[in-house]
């Protein structure tokens, strides 16, 4: 190869066994237990979606505060519902709730918060403008008073959510940007005529998607939290929709009487949200630069 054709080469950005630290998170205790109480998470919500069993919404008064039996194996409610169809149902809607608000999050905030770490100058500080505004607010307060303002439906509740976690995605994309801007790699894909757009996206983000993968993990078991606060407090999704918040709220008078129907969505809540959590955990322990030679 030419002298000519080496000067124009960009040094290799440095990886760390990507493949097997990714693998790792999967081999910790806490990845693990995570990943099996996701799997089961995941497995009740694809039940209510594909429309398995009980259908959530169907009401029989005979069968009103029914404990657990074999035709109903988490009881049922005071409209005779089917609590373990409902809490399926549920936890589907969380997810969905979580999943969407989390992906407009991070799309949103990470862009954010990569041009402005790498960018700098105004940009930067109109981006630091936006998130300090938005970290002024309690999180639950924001998305509760957004959820108010908005049309009441699923949707609206991801995107208050969304707006929520949006600035935690910007600072969280901006801190390691600011660093990585003065590597070497990145000095020398720009100093070899690559544009700084194009350094960013093929040598800057691709450095920073473990954190990132570890913030999404986080802020999902968050949003399914934030979701369940808001239908406890009436502004989640709209009923006869199943949530689990608000089934919560549903079981506060009838818990004496019928303690599976306050039992059974707070569980499959506390899964979600200790599954996710853990997963985070064996990712950040797996991702975790200073481990990269271990």
């Amino acid at each position: 190869m030419s002298a000519a054709a080496d000067m124009h080469e960009v040094p290799e950005v440095p990886t760390t066994r990507a493949s097997g630290r990714w693998a790792k998170a999967f081999r910790t205790p806490s990845g693990i237990v995570g990943l099996v109480l996701m799997a089961l998470v995941t497995v009740l919500a694809v039940f209510a979606a594909v429309g398995v069993g009980q259908d959530p919404a169907a009401q029989d008064v005979q069968a009103a505060l029914q404990g657990p039996s074999a035709s109903h194996w988490l009881g049922t409610d005071q409209f005779g519902r089917d609590i373990f169809a409902r809490v399926c149902a549920g936890l589907a809607n969380s997810l969905r709730v979580a999943l969407v608000s989390v992906t407009v999050a991070a799309i949103g905030g990470v862009l954010l918060g990569i041009l402005a770490g790498y960018y700098q100058g105004v940009l930067d500080r109109v981006v630091g403008v936006i998130t300090n505004v938005l970290f002024a607010f309690p999180s639950l307060l924001l998305a509760l008073a957004l959820a108010a303002t908005l049309h009441r439906s699923w949707l609206t509740v991801a995107i208050a959510i969304a707006v929520v976690y949006l600035p935690i995605f910007a600072r969280v994309a901006r801190g390691p940007v600011l660093t990585l801007r003065h590597a070497e790699y990145v000095l020398a894909a720009t100093a070899v005529g690559r544009s700084r757009l194009s350094t960013l996206f093929e040598h800057v983000l691709p450095n920073i998607l473990g954190i990132l993968v570890v913030q999404v993990t986080l802020s999902l078991s968050w949003a399914i939290l934030t979701e369940a606060a808001l239908s406890f407090l009436g502004f989640g999704t709209p009923p006869p929709a199943a949530s689990l918040g608000g089934m919560v709220y549903a079981a506060q008078t009838l818990s004496s009487v019928a303690p599976w129907m306050l039992f059974a969505p707070g569980v499959a809540l506390i899964l979600a949200v200790v599954g996710l959590n853990l997963l985070g955990d064996g990712l950040r322990a797996a991702l975790d630069p200073r481990g990269a030679n271990q």
